[in-house]
């Protein structure tokens, strides 16, 4: 069975972007070294994304290309007949079975992307496998959370830790029974 690994930055006070979505606030981290945070070594193992619908919009709103055109690529929305594209197909229900049938098939690990609302969704359904975050040592004063909503509590067991120049942690966890 493929994991679900939700690989993330968030501030210190757990906030992935601002409340408007934008991620502006993880160019003001010094990076002069331009290291990528072991993201490379991660994007080798994966095959397939998830993502929600606000957080696509804020990718495409960089005017970039798509950054991930040689995966498997979804976005869950709550909005019916939207038309897929070439890099993406939306899906608007059954999310929590559509993830649990795409971990029962063969291939490279599935990134969720997020955001808050759909890593609540999958973290209550138990479908969460893995956790990648990377610390930035920033707070920010509103934003969404790693985790939107409320929810279950669930035990994780820390694998991995790594500290980058200006204070980055990368901190790598699998989900232990619960």
């Amino acid at each position: 069975m493929r994991k679900l690994i939700l690989y993330s930055a968030m501030s210190l006070n757990g906030k992935i972007s601002r409340a408007d979505g934008s991620v502006d606030w993880l160019e003001s981290i010094p990076n002069p070294d331009q290291l990528d945070y072991g993201y490379g070594e991660f994007i080798k193992t994966i095959g397939t994304t998830i993502q929600g619908g606000n957080t696509y919009r804020q990718l495409i709103g960089w005017d970039v290309p798509f950054p991930y055109p040689d995966t498997e690529n979804f976005v869950f929305t709550r909005k019916v007949g939207q038309a897929d594209t070439e890099f993406v197909r939306f899906i608007s229900d059954h999310h929590v079975a559509f993830t649990q049938e795409l971990k029962e098939k063969a291939g490279k690990n599935i990134w969720l992307i997020g955001g808050g609302q759909i890593n609540t969704l999958l973290l209550n359904a138990g479908l969460i496998d893995e956790l990648h975050l990377h610390v930035m040592p920033l707070v920010l004063p509103d934003g969404v959370e790693l985790f939107e909503g409320t929810p279950d509590l669930t035990h994780f067991a820390l694998t991995h830790t790594r500290q980058y120049p200006a204070g980055v942690l990368e901190l790598r966890y699998t989900r232990t029974g619960d």
